[in-house]
């Protein structure tokens, strides 16, 4: 039996919880309480526990492990279950912080941690979802008061279960749909992945390829000058021989790191200092940082490789050390055409991802950073981006970073085509957007996964048009669909009418669409662009 566990074994419980989500995560994608194929928590959560378990070094002490794979999970966490998973490993490595080893009371504690941390991450906490499976399962293991680990998680894994289960009676959507909520499923299979790893099983370190990065020696050559510096990243762990740990001062060392380079990203997690800096002289940062303390790992990259590699990639576009402008644009969007409207209409940075495959913190952090503004307006365009934005903003130190919720790629697209900076100052500029997106319709056309009874009974295969949860119309073409959701909608009373094509659109029966909806609606402006968008046949925007 287990009394006390250590980093290895916490590493080990956590690389068994990623392994068994892994192995689980299409069965909790399944777990969607919308009938198109967009369910994605499985694969949030297991990218999300994955960047801890898999970029966390191999340490015998505790606390260390637990605080350096809470971070890597804040940086990976990828949509709003990712973004609740990983604060709760947040508390939990705070609840170990500077723990050389726990027994299950210390354990018990950092549960706890967990459970606070993650409702103070969610601004309207909703009861039914993986924040309820958690707290209960935490609250019941607290009152047994386990001496044991097995008999810990054996309490933990038969009250999340329980709680599981519980979750319809909470929620009504999950109720209707017929499951359990998937972000709380998720949370099960990593525990009992941790357990497993309690009874002796070993577990590498899953989905992270450790084979070295190639390169393209012929990017900078005998001839090349050092236009964009080195991207250089490092923890540093603070050496009481050196330093008063407790005097030492962020703030300060921010700024020498912006006075001698740029897009300088930098903040502490107990005793260890995460670094992102561009420079031309990386040695001379990182001799300067060694007074503080010593590597843990570090990362030098020559930036003229990666902006040959990464020239035109979605995503990001990489900048050089030039002063901050006023301000940037970061945005949300899947489909070269769609990204391709965005980029046409000012936007600075695109990141990939949308519905479906969610970007992570790190991501939209290296936008952020990558725009080089001091005022960063960020459109997620998802509801399932929004937490993830916002926990990317938490990561910044000096910028600005100004997060219009848009839930829909419709909001932000009316947003960003009507930006403009001269209405006011930033918070006079985010109010007018606010407003702007405040009068927009997004409706969507996608085929149907599984057959729903209800007010439109929609069968498996169909296609149906919706907005938000509201499902409108189910018709067997994608193109009828959208008319009759036009129809519903009372699309004649707006002004403009922009429809997004996807991916998989039948080029002939679109444009004959076109003509039909161009001819019915003579008083609205009808607009079609190729946005190659996957899952969505159509997205239509009214303005």
């Amino acid at each position: 039996m287990t009394k006390t566990i250590d980093g290895l074994l916490y590493l080990n419980m956590l690389r068994g919880g990623a392994e068994n989500l892994n192995a689980n995560r299409i069965a909790v994608n399944d777990l969607n309480v919308f009938p198109i194929p967009d369910g994605d928590t499985g694969d949030n959560m297991f990218m999300t526990v994955n960047a801890g378990a898999s970029k966390t070094a191999e340490s015998p002490l505790l606390g260390e492990v637990a605080t350096h794979a809470a971070h890597e999970m804040l940086l990976g966490a990828r949509g709003n279950s990712g973004v609740i998973l990983s604060r709760i490993f947040a508390g939990i490595g705070k609840g170990l912080e500077n723990v050389r080893q726990a027994d299950t009371i210390r354990f018990i504690h950092a549960l706890q941690q967990g459970v606070k941390e993650a409702y103070r991450a969610v601004s309207n906490p909703v009861e039914g979802t993986i924040l309820t499976v958690y707290r209960e399962a935490v609250e019941y293991t607290t009152r047994q008061n386990a001496d044991t680990f097995e008999a810990l998680f054996d309490d933990l894994l038969k009250e999340l279960s329980a709680s599981l289960e519980r979750t319809p009676e909470l929620l009504d959507v999950l109720q209707e749909a017929g499951v359990v909520d998937s972000g709380g499923a998720g949370f099960v299979y990593i525990a009992e992945g941790m357990k497993a790893a309690l009874a002796g099983l070993e577990f590498s370190a899953s989905g992270i390829s450790t084979a070295p990065k190639s390169v393209n020696l012929d990017a900078f050559t005998e001839d090349s000058e050092l236009e964009f510096g080195y991207c250089t990243e490092f923890l540093l762990r603070l050496q009481r021989s050196k330093i008063d740990i407790d005097s030492f001062d962020l703030n300060a060392f921010i700024g020498w790191l912006n006075d001698v380079g740029d897009s300088v990203v930098a903040f502490k997690e107990g005793t260890v200092v995460k670094v992102h800096v561009h420079t031309k002289r990386p040695g001379d940062i990182l001799n300067h940082c060694q007074q503080y303390g010593e590597f843990l790992t570090t990362k030098i990259e020559n930036m003229t490789l990666q902006h040959n590699e990464a020239h035109g990639n979605a995503g990001f576009k990489l900048t050089n050390t030039k002063p901050k402008k006023p301000y940037g644009i970061v945005t949300v969007a899947a489909g070269e055409g769609l990204k391709q409207i965005f980029t046409s209409l000012g936007v600075d940075a695109v990141v990939d991802g949308g519905q479906s495959m969610n970007p992570s913190a790190s991501e939209m952090l290296k936008a952020y950073e990558d725009v080089g503004a001091q005022t960063v307006y960020v459109f997620p365009n998802n509801s399932n981006i929004v937490m993830t934005a916002e926990q990317a903003a938490a990561m910044t130190r000096d910028l600005d970073i100004r997060i219009i919720k848009t839930k829909t790629v419709g909001e932000g697209y009316a947003a960003i085509s009507m930006f403009d900076i001269t209405v006011g100052d930033t918070d006079e500029v985010v109010a007018y957007l606010n407003e702007i997106i405040s009068g927009v319709v997004t409706g969507v056309v996608s085929r149907a996964s599984r057959d729903v009874a209800g007010e439109v009974n929609v069968v498996k295969g169909d296609y149906i048009g919706f907005v938000g949860d509201d499902i409108y119309v189910d018709e067997k073409t994608p193109e009828q669909a959208l008319i009759g959701l036009c129809d519903r909608l009372n699309a004649k009373s707006y002004d403009v009418m922009l429809i997004l094509a996807g991916a998989d659109c039948d080029a002939e029966a679109a444009g004959k669409m076109y003509d039909t909806l161009k001819n019915a609606y003579r008083r609205t402006e009808v607009i079609m662009l190729q946005g190659d968008q996957p899952i969505y046949d159509y997205i239509m925007i009214l303005e």
